[in-house]
């Protein structure tokens, strides 16, 4: 793995998990769903527009499509819709770590339903990850408690993203990269638009504060960090770029920390630690096999 490789990869871990946050500030003064549904038009336009103009066409692969089509609604309708709801009640610190758990799942269905071969190290690896998990939502729950109702919504959405990953290959392979990245985003806003107009009231706060967090949503955990993460598993292969993933827990964190002033106790940062290290030894474990791994995550 080259430095190029090594900083792409430090890059998208870092922008993926700074959309909890932002996304924290949206849903405080906006309807979450139809805050996400415009993002993620957005999102498409600007990306399906750059794309055009760089020669990309939606003549897609049939995977590739596949591919767009289930992710567009499994992680955008889905899984941030899912967490974008769950974010007025739950912090975004929490909210960040479940989602990190996202390689651990996947590990476990491949393991335990599909049969999939995991070496003792991989074992391992889902015991500390799963455990560090579990110590920091107890340690929340014995501090000020958490939503119940939050707390099931993103567990939903990691459900809703780990079959999407477990079902789809290819996105990455047969070029227009971000063509796709913009139509998985259509898809997503359509998806969404009509929950967001039977169940929410257009009301908004309007500050500052809030455009500056939808447009940084938008742009760079949104587009950005998509693209990014294409580019990286083109260079690298999809189970190294994985590997990145055990940075997310450590980022998430940090990031709610200084931006929404989350507060951080030392049960916090031993469970970090150990999800942090559970994910690195899953992955390091299921390297040789080339499993599934998710081909866009944010």
């Amino acid at each position: 793995m080259d430095l190029r490789a090594i900083l792409m990869g430090a890059a998208f871990a870092l922008m993926w998990s700074s959309a909890f946050s932002s996304a924290r500030i949206i849903v405080a003064d906006a309807p979450p769903l139809m805050a996400l549904s415009l993002r993620f038009f957005l999102s498409g336009l600007i990306g399906v527009a750059l794309a055009a103009a760089l020669g990309q066409h939606w003549r897609l692969t049939p995977a590739q499509w596949r591919a767009t089509i289930i992710f567009g609604v499994c992680q955008n309708a889905l899984y941030l819709g899912l967490n974008f709801v769950a974010m007025q009640t739950i912090e975004a610190s929490l909210a960040a770590i479940i989602a990190s758990s996202l390689p651990l799942a996947v590990a476990a269905v491949g393991w335990l339903l599909l049969r999939q071969r995991l070496p003792w190290l991989g074992v391992a690896g889902l015991a500390a990850g799963f455990a560090g998990v579990v110590m920091i939502m107890g340690g929340r729950m014995g501090v000020g408690g958490v939503d119940p109702f939050g707390l099931t919504l993103c567990i939903i959405g990691v459900g809703a993203l780990t079959f999407a990953t477990m079902a789809v290959r290819g996105a990455s392979s047969g070029g227009n990269l971000l063509m796709i990245v913009g139509l998985q985003m259509l898809v997503g806003s359509a998806v969404l638009a009509p929950f967001a107009l039977a169940l929410e009231t257009p009301e908004v706060r309007w500050s500052t504060t809030l455009v500056v967090a939808f447009v940084y949503t938008l742009v760079v955990p949104g587009l950005l960090a998509t693209w990014v993460w294409f580019l990286l598993v083109q260079r690298i292969g999809a189970v190294r770029a994985a590997t990145f993933h055990f940075l997310n827990p450590f980022f998430g964190v940090a990031i709610a920390a200084m931006v929404l002033g989350e507060a951080v106790g030392p049960l916090d940062v031993l469970g970090v630690a150990v999800v942090m290290a559970g994910i690195l030894a899953v992955q390091w474990a299921r390297a040789p096999a080339q499993g599934v791994v998710p081909p866009t995550e944010r």
